[in-house]
């Protein structure tokens, strides 16, 4: 009978430890979890900047070609105009 309860002791002390080390790591991979978590939506933020600097991107490259973008680039940079255009400068 001695014998007996010395093994229950040993398994109950063995699934106590068991228990135990499942307890610890389902802290550990909840911390992780969150972790994660918090970083993936950082990256779905970052990832939807991008996508929006993409979009202004490809819009602003639309409109470098355009007639309208050449001819103001020529009269703001270049001093140029129209044949029936008239420019004034102030002194």
């Amino acid at each position: 009978m001695n014998q007996h309860k010395r093994s229950i002791i040993c398994i109950s002390a063995v699934i106590l430890l068991l228990a135990a080390v499942v307890i610890m790591s389902s802290v550990s991979l909840s911390a992780k979890n969150k972790s994660y978590i918090a970083q993936e939506k950082e990256l779905k933020a970052q990832i939807a900047e991008e996508e929006k600097r993409t979009e202004e991107i490809d819009e602003l490259e639309e409109y470098v070609e355009t007639d309208e973008y050449i001819e103001q680039v020529a009269k703001d940079k270049l001093g140029l105009v129209h044949e029936n255009e008239i420019l004034f400068r102030a002194n």
